[in-house]
């Protein structure tokens, strides 16, 4: 009989470590490689809304994100079915007082402990010992068609932004200055421009500059890499071009 109990509870406990390393791993599954908006965080039971830009994106055991105001990175660790986040590090940039109010609630809070994490209609909710709360939204990426791709570097001046669009097979939008519009195929990660087509307007010596810095980007084929909402374009000769969808 000794025996018997003796045989059965190193099983029972190989049991229950695989059951808690299954919830480990389906905890991961469930947040990593997506980006969270943050909606609010309920402290002793009064909810915090978050300012506009608040987010979290869990991947390869580190969390990056933004608190409202500064951008923060950190350690990331799975343990039965809930995370843990540790050695973080953020900017130190000043704002206005309510997202610097919330900012330290949601530091706080993301850094109290254990984390359980519970995952329903692409919203996720972090749940700390003492019953406070992070709730947070899946917010999809942009695609490349149809976004309104704003340019942001080199010289973000005037209106210059790019529209791909799938069904004609172009490019159009504007340099800064002129409009254009150019033939655009997209393959394995490359788009291939074609001449361009402007309008002949005559703008302010920046706005030029800068008009002039992207039609390097056309008659050509470009590397472009997609990251949530943002668009790198990156010319043959190196040179990139920097995008972010608008909002």
């Amino acid at each position: 009989m000794t025996l018997a109990v003796l045989t059965v509870l190193p099983l029972a406990a190989a049991c229950g470590t695989e059951q808690a390393d299954g919830g480990s791993v389906a905890a991961e599954r469930s947040v990593t490689g997506i980006h969270w908006s943050v909606d609010s965080v309920t402290v002793d039971g009064t909810t915090h809304r978050a300012p506009a830009g608040a987010n979290v994106t869990i991947e390869d055991g580190k969390a990056a994100g933004d608190y409202g105001c500064n951008h923060f990175n950190a350690k990331v660790a799975f343990e039965d079915g809930a995370l843990r986040l540790s050695d973080t590090t953020t900017t130190e940039m000043a704002c206005g007082e309510r997202p610097m109010a919330f900012e330290r609630t949601l530091a706080r809070t993301l850094t109290a402990g254990a984390l359980k994490t519970d995952v329903t209609d692409h919203r996720l909710t972090l749940t700390t010992d003492d019953g406070d709360t992070v709730r947070l939204t899946e917010e999809p990426d942009a695609p490349l068609y149809g976004t309104k791709w704003d340019i942001t570097s080199p010289s973000p001046t005037g209106d210059a932004h790019l529209v791909f669009d799938r069904r004609t097979g172009k490019v159009t939008g504007s340099l800064g200055c002129n409009k254009v519009t150019a033939t655009a195929t997209v393959r394995d990660g490359h788009i291939t421009l074609g001449a361009p087509a402007t309008t002949r307007m005559v703008c302010d010596t920046s706005l030029m500059k800068t008009e002039k810095t992207l039609l390097g980007l056309f008659d050509g084929t470009v590397k472009y890499a997609l990251d949530h909402r943002a668009l790198t374009l990156t010319s043959e000769n190196g040179k990139t071009t920097n995008a972010v969808a608008a909002e």
